[in-house]
Formats: structure tokens, sequence, C-alpha cells
């Protein structure tokens, strides 16, 4: 099911070729298997020519997110077939300009495999247009929202890289959620996010800072589940072109530091008939009624029954599809947070619980129209069209066979955190599960589709395996053993491993510092170069 059309995109090549009447060239672009934007700049007259189907490498699916070509040959594009094209399809209903770049028309593109002309399965807009397709067979259309939590940090591609990607500086310090101050420091910036995404077609329904040095969120408005994708992937676009004009780097890291709060990616669905009633929703007699009678527990009492099925759909599947929400090795670090960072690690869900999962959103809360559920799982870095179409997957499937719930809310008798299903909460361990024989990903998502993609995650797993980190080095110069008695490194030591290293062998005999000030103090007066007064 294509996405709705923004504003002013043309239906026929007339309409197309009036619309471009002014311009020299065209930017079109695909997405990648790690939501990246892989483009490139057309002249008009090949645009033009060009509609129904152009050749686009295939190797933008035998790569990384680097440009390394894969560990292992995938189904794709390979060396056995030479990397070879495959065909783009213009999607006309995307057209928008691109403020940033002189107004240059923009588009984005479909991929279909040339023999068949059938869409290519690990296409991510192919892959949720063909998932959406079972509910709009049904009569049904999907609906979406998605939140996105990111840090940024004043840099510009060059310092940080200079850096190495560490100690980078935070575009405000502190923890400020919900700040208005905070935005008046970057007022410029923190506008033209919203102003530019709205201008290029994405609507924004909330716009503010988040808990963490230099964390902003913003909640892209509910519509249609494809143009939402569409828009989420957008969105990081504008982020980051708007970036470069401050000298700003918005990171969708799913956890950038390991001492606070990750990165969210939350996901609103819903279903909606064709008379725009929403499915997930008791009938107006039931609500008046106070919900559903044969509701199992309170918390879905103002569900309708096949809002029920779609959840249970939804809990049922979800430890298979966990790479489709967390795709990177790091995505997993947000996942270990614990309770005090609300880390969506079970299968769960509860009647607007942020600390579950699945967050239903229904009465008495909100009104009937506005009843859906917030899927809490995927991070910030996640390739929203994968996330959605997982999710329909399991959701559709669940209504499909009439799945029963498997367990009661959370906080519910019997049902605590010891006795959920726990998700993986590695990319090792949800790639097994995703890509294993009998697998529901492989059922909802299809083998090509699954055997590919967990392929690409297995190649990341390799290149982490064999990558020397920071911890092993510092592990390697002694800062364990600091960190170990005082319980964190003071940003003061950062970069300075050989001083502290050499202070690792006097820690012990500084008595009067370890029992006053504990370690840190110990460091001050080493770093300082002075003496305390106690037996350094």
């Amino acid at each position: 099911m294509p996405p709705s059309a923004t504003s002013d995109a043309p239906k026929t090549l007339a309409e197309l070729t009036t619309l471009l009447k002014d311009d020299r060239m065209v930017k079109v672009a695909g997405v990648d298997v790690d939501g990246i934007l892989r483009g490139k700049v057309m002249s008009k007259a090949k645009f033009l020519s060009s509609i129904e189907a152009f050749g686009f490498c295939g190797v933008v699916y035998g790569w990384d997110m680097h440009d390394l070509t894969y560990s292992r040959e995938l189904l794709v594009s390979n060396r056995g077939n030479g990397y070879r094209d495959i065909l783009a399809r213009v999607d006309l209903a995307t057209y928008r300009r691109l403020p940033w770049e002189n107004n240059i028309p923009f588009f984005l593109v479909s991929f279909t495999t040339p023999e068949t002309g059938l869409p290519l399965e690990v296409d991510p807009r192919s892959l949720l247009e063909t998932v959406l397709q079972k509910a709009s067979d049904k009569g049904w259309v999907g609906m979406a929202g998605a939140e996105f939590e990111y840090f940024q940090f004043a840099e510009t591609p060059q310092s940080a890289q200079a850096k190495g990607f560490i100690n980078l500086t935070a575009l405000t310090p502190g923890a400020h959620g919900y700040s208005l101050l905070r935005t008046t420091m970057n007022k410029d910036y923190f506008y033209d996010l919203y102003n530019v995404g709205t201008d290029f077609g994405i609507e924004i329904e909330g716009h503010h800072t988040e808990t963490g040095p230099g964390v902003f969120e913003t909640a892209l408005a509910y519509t249609d589940a494809m143009r939402m994708a569409d828009n989420a992937l957008l969105f990081k676009l504008v982020a980051k072109s708007v970036g470069y004009k401050y000298k700003i780097i918005p990171s969708f890291m799913a956890k950038p530091y390991s001492d606070e709060s990750g990165c969210s990616g939350h996901i609103h669905v819903s279903l909606r008939d064709k008379n725009k009633r929403n499915i997930f929703a008791v009938t107006d007699e039931e609500a008046k009624s106070g919900g559903r009678k044969n509701a199992p527990f309170d918390d879905l009492k103002y569900l309708s029954q096949e809002a029920e099925w779609f959840l249970a759909g939804l809990l049922e599947g979800l430890p298979d599809v966990i790479p489709m929400f967390c795709p990177n090795i790091n995505s997993y670090k947000r996942l270990l947070g614990g309770e005090q960072y609300w880390a969506p690690d079970t299968a769960s869900y509860g009647y607007d619980s942020r600390a579950a999962s699945i967050r239903i959103i229904s009465a008495p809360g909100v009104s009937g129209p506005a009843t859906r559920f917030e899927v809490r799982i995927p991070g910030a870095d996640m390739n929203t069209h994968f996330a959605l179409a997982a999710i329909y997957g399991l959701g559709l499937r669940g209504i499909e066979n009439k799945t029963k719930l498997p367990y009661g809310p959370i906080g519910s008798p019997g049902v605590t955190r010891e006795t959920l299903v726990k998700l993986p909460t590695s990319l090792d361990a949800a790639t097994a599960a995703f890509v294993r024989k009998g697998s529901i990903a492989r059922e909802v998502l299809g083998d090509f589709f699954v055997d590919h993609y967990a392929g690409t995650r297995e190649h990341e797993l390799d290149l982490h395996r064999k990558a020397v980190t920071n911890w092993e080095c510092e592990c390697a110069r002694g800062v364990p053993l600091l960190t170990g008695l005082s319980g964190t490194l003071p940003r003061a030591c950062v970069g300075r491993e050989t001083r502290v290293y050499s202070l690792c062998r006097v820690v012990s005999r500084c008595i009067h510092c370890a029992m006053q000030g504990g370690v840190s103090a110990v460091i001050s007066h080493y770093l300082a170069g002075t003496s305390c007064d106690g037996d350094c």
C-alpha cells in the first residue's frame, strides 16, 4: 500500500513535467537495510524518461553503512552476480523539494527485481508496502506515529573525527527534560528543526528537550504507516542537514553514553477501516457501558477484540523479530539499562504503562479514535520501515489466528519481571532467534528477507568480534583498578591513561585520601601534582 501523497505531488507524467518546468535536475534516493538514504542527482531529461524504472547499482544491498562489502556473499548483490543493477521505480507520491539544497526536487524510489519486476524483498519500502497490503486486503489502513530521542553535539564531522568520536562536546550540559531555558540557548537551530521539517512535508506534533546532555525529542504526527516510515527516515535527513548549518551533529545512536539514558524510537500503531473508524477502539455503546464485557483484564476493557488479538500476536512474535527494532551492536546497550531507564527487555504490556514494552493507550485516558499501542522496544537507530513491517506483520498474524494472550498485563497477579518472557539483549542472541528454522520472523517476513538481513547482522557481529575497543585498552592500562574502587573515573582523567596507570600503583598507599575523599581525591591530588594531608 503506497504512502499518502505530499500536498503538491503530481499524479501524471503531464503534471510532473509541468511541476519541473523550471528545473534542470532532480534528486532521488532509496533506502538500504540500515535505514540510510542512498541516492543521486539525475538530469531532468533522464529522470522524465525513467519514471517507470531505471537501473540503480545493487551494491547498496551488498555493503554495510560504511560501504564495506559483506564478509560473506549474500543474496542480492555479490561478486558472483557482479554487483549488478536492480531497478528503481519513482514514487511520485513522495515529491518534495530540499530547502537546504536550493529547492532541488526530490523523490523516493522503491526497488524491484529485474527478472520479475516484483518488489525486491530486502528493500525496506517494498517490504513494508507488502505487509501493509495484507491490511488493505481486509479493508484496513495501518496508521502510525514515531518519536525520536537524540543527543546532539557541538561538533562538525571533522572535529568529531579528530577526537576519535570520543569526548564530544554536548550541545548543552546537564539533564533538563522539557526545559524551556535550554532551547533558548540554541533557539535558531531548535526552531529550524521544526520549521524545515514541516516545510519538507513532515508534520511535527511535539518538539522539546529530553533528559540528558543535549537531548531533544521530536514526535512526528500520526499518519498512514507508509507515510510515517518515510517521514521518520526523512526527519533524520532534515536533522543532520540543518545541523550542518549550525555546526551541530545530531546522533540517533541508541546509547551514546554508558551512564545516561539511551535514545528511544517509540512507535504508535493502530488500524483504521474504510470509514476512518479506529478498529482498535470499542464501539460507542461499549464505551458508554464501561468497556468490553468479555475483556480478560481491566487494562483491555476499552480495546476491541481485534486489538486484543493484534496485541497477542505482537507478544508471541516479539522475541523472534528484535533485530527489526534494534539493528546494531550498540542498540542492546540501551536494553541493558534496567528499570532505572525503563529498559524494554521483556514481552510485557500494560495500560498507560511506560514500564511495559507495549503501552496500551485507550479510554479513559484518550478518546476512542486515539486508541493505539505504543511499542517501546525500538531505539532511535531503528530502520522505521523494518520496525513497522515487523509490528504489522505480527499484529495482523495475531488477528488472523485469533491469538490468545499468553498472560496478563504488567503488575497483574502472577505476572512479574521473573515470569515474563525475556527479549534478546544482544545482537548475537537476537539474530539467532530471528534466523532460526521455524521462527515467526520467517513466517511473516519470508525466508529470503530473513536470510539476507540476518547475514547483514552477522557481518556486523563479525566486525565487532575483531574490533579492539576502548574498554579493552583501558583494561590493559589499569583503569578498571580505579573504577572498581570509586565507581566512576573522573572526567579529568579521560585521555590521561598513562598517568592514571602510574597512579594505580600508589592508590593503595594513600590511605588518608581513600578514607576521607575516596579514590577521586587521590586522583585530584595526583593530577594537580600536589600532596595531601595523609601518607601520600
